[in-house]
């Protein structure tokens, strides 16, 4: 099977290093032109949870794409979600038709984006629940020791052979299943991305501390219980979040069972090995993030189906008021929202 992964950025760096170990054949395609030509001439490091290794990897800058001279089996889109259109036109250039297929690996909920460019019969979905970190060219890591990384779905629910197909190859990185509920699965990676990511960008706390420190914990519990109403609102079942039903969460926010919550969060962090989410590291790289398809989309999902996202709404005000570039990573940086709160 030959895979080509547009996107080398952490996750897909992993995932691509790991598959190209198994023996699969892996073109890496990246718009970061050092980690590009580090993987060239080095190799793709590998450490963390994932073990130590160096990869000769296939890697092309974006430009070079038009080198590729035998199409694709399976293109990974692995890209920030603002890149989503542009990314899948260019691997749908360069994948094998009519059975070629397209698998949305990304945080956010852009399945639909993808398809639009795509074709709904050529996607797949992969939801990621590998943590992944990438602080210097050529060089990623895993971050996480879970037991499951991968759940592929078919976007009509359906238990496919492709479906099965992929997840028996994503076991080469971490444990994959397929599952029957993709958009419940992706409302609940959203939950997590729209709780860890933001709060983490603005306080340069790790992706332990969001869930453990009492102050982004309690804002991350009610940005949790807003998107699962919305999610509700438009149809879906959301899957359990950090192993906890979603329906405490909910009722958490309201006080609730708060505390046995906030104490299940903290137990969570067990299957961490460090790391900051990723919104920290574009901080820190001075790129610009995906507020707007995190915790933006649930803002503007919310008032179609007319459910309120006041925290939602406020760290998309809180983040995009610094500007792409200008975000200093500061504890004090949470202390409007923390004022939001009841109570």
């Amino acid at each position: 099977m030959r895979i080509g992964i547009i996107g080398a950025g952490a996750v897909g760096s992993v995932v691509g290093g790991l598959l190209t170990r198994a023996g699969y054949d892996v073109t890496l395609i990246d718009q970061w032109p050092e980690h590009v030509e580090a993987m060239k001439q080095r190799g793709l490091r590998l450490s963390g949870s994932c073990g130590d290794h160096v990869i000769p990897v296939k890697a092309l800058h974006v430009h070079e794409a038009q080198s590729i001279g035998e199409p694709f089996d399976t293109v990974f889109i692995a890209v920030k979600s603002y890149d989503t259109e542009w990314a899948t036109s260019l691997g749908l250039a360069y994948l094998k038709q009519p059975d070629g297929i397209v698998v949305d690996f990304q945080n956010g909920i852009n399945d639909k984006r993808v398809a639009a460019v795509a074709g709904r019969e050529r996607c797949l979905g992969c939801v990621i629940t590998i943590g992944c970190g990438m602080y210097e060219a050529g060089h990623a890591m895993r971050t996480d020791r879970g037991t499951v990384g991968f759940k592929i779905g078919e976007h009509d629910g359906s238990d496919s052979e492709r479906a099965r197909a992929l997840a028996r190859i994503m076991e080469h990185v971490a444990g994959a299943t397929v599952t029957t509920n993709l958009w419940g699965e992706r409302w609940s990676k959203l939950a997590v991305n729209c709780m860890a990511n933001p709060l983490a960008g603005l306080s340069g706390f790790g992706s332990a501390e969001v869930r453990s420190e009492p102050v982004p914990q309690r804002i991350a519990i009610h940005l949790a219980a807003e998107v699962i109403l919305v999610g509700r609102a438009c149809g879906q079942e959301v899957e359990p979040i950090y192993g906890i039903a979603a329906q405490r969460f909910v009722d958490a926010a309201q006080g609730r069972g708060l505390a046995e919550v906030q104490t299940e969060m903290q137990a969570s962090v067990k299957f961490l090995s460090g790391g900051r989410p990723s919104m920290l590291q574009d901080v820190m790289k001075g790129r610009r993030t995906e507020i707007e398809y995190l915790n933006g989309y649930v803002s503007v999902q919310g008032r179609t189906v007319g459910v309120a996202t006041p925290m939602n709404d406020a760290v998309v005000r809180t983040v995009l008021s610094h500007g792409v570039g200008r975000l200093r990573p500061d504890p004090k940086n949470l202390e409007p929202l923390l004022a939001l709160l009841p109570g």
